[in-house]
């Protein structure tokens, strides 16, 4: 594996070095993962969220805004490695910019930040070589709409009435989705492929997990402490497991067809920060919705 401008590409080569000591690879789980790596930096990011999410929550929207521009770079140069010219930095500012002015100025605030964003993104393209300008063009409005919109929503979360409470639903959630896939995938063996051509290690198996852990760890706490029904918490639940998923694959066509491994390698045992927010930023706007809808 040879990491390029970031992302991780598959090329087939050897060191350059071959006398070079062989050392231990890091063990890794019956999924692939290097679990202790992937457990120990979930731990780290956990406990970062809930202390800014709970103590001053516009804090917690920073945090937000500097993952999803690291994001926004991850992805911007994994397209590049498919000749494609699009502006790192407006798109970078604008997606670490985009949440704390959802939180400050509602869905107002999101919508003009990420026009704002766009705008600015198309400007800087504009003045540059004048060939490929509308794929350019046309990756600069699927960057700001793949990371930066959705994020927002996560901050409108925040901003509401028992926001805390609303994020930790959201996130919870999403985790819940990934543990018990994972979880129901390993025990499993995943011997029915969920979409095999696409991504090789999602299985019905997983998916099934998926949605029981969703189930139960929204009903929960849509019920205490936000004080809605159970049932409406199941609803969360079922719309999470479908949405992660198609976030989860979402990312893994994108890589696939690009050519790479992982969008980073910033996470050790995760991969990039994208391969982590991929199922969070489809949820999130469908977790507003549906939170929003539910409480009053």
């Amino acid at each position: 594996m040879t990491a390029v401008n970031g992302p991780t590409v598959v090329d087939g080569g050897q060191s350059a070095n071959s006398e070079a000591p062989m050392t231990a690879p890091p063990r890794r789980s019956r999924a692939g993962r290097d679990l202790p790596a992937a457990i120990g930096v979930g731990a780290l990011l956990g406990a970062i969220i809930l202390v800014t999410l709970f103590t001053v929550r516009a804090a917690f929207t920073v945090v937000v805004g500097a993952a999803v521009a690291i994001g926004t770079v991850e992805v911007i140069r994994a397209l590049r490695l498919t000749g494609r010219r699009i502006p790192i930095v407006p798109l970078a500012v604008g997606a670490f910019v985009i949440p704390p002015v959802a939180f400050l100025g509602g869905l107002d605030g999101l919508l003009a930040a990420v026009l704002v964003t766009i705008a600015a993104a198309i400007v800087t393209r504009v003045l540059g070589p004048s060939d490929g300008l509308l794929r350019d063009l046309a990756g600069i409005v699927f960057v700001a709409a793949y990371v930066g919109f959705p994020a927002g929503f996560a901050a409108l979360l925040t901003g509401a009435s028992q926001g805390s409470f609303r994020v930790l639903a959201f996130i919870g959630t999403v985790v819940a989705s990934d543990i018990g896939g994972y979880a129901a995938g390993v025990l499993s063996g995943g011997r029915h492929k969920l979409a095999p051509s696409v991504s090789p290690g999602k299985s019905w198996e997983g998916f099934a997990g998926s949605v029981l852990a969703c189930v139960t760890v929204a009903a929960v706490v849509v019920a205490w402490p936000l004080g809605a029904h159970a049932w409406q918490g199941m609803l969360l639940g079922l719309a999470t497991a479908a949405t992660a998923t198609v976030g989860d694959l979402g990312e893994s066509l994108l890589k696939r067809d690009i050519g790479i491994k992982d969008m980073g390698s910033l996470l050790p045992g995760h991969g990039g920060i994208m391969d982590r927010l991929d199922s969070l930023l489809c949820t999130a706007p469908i977790s507003w919705l549906l939170l929003t809808a539910f409480l009053h």
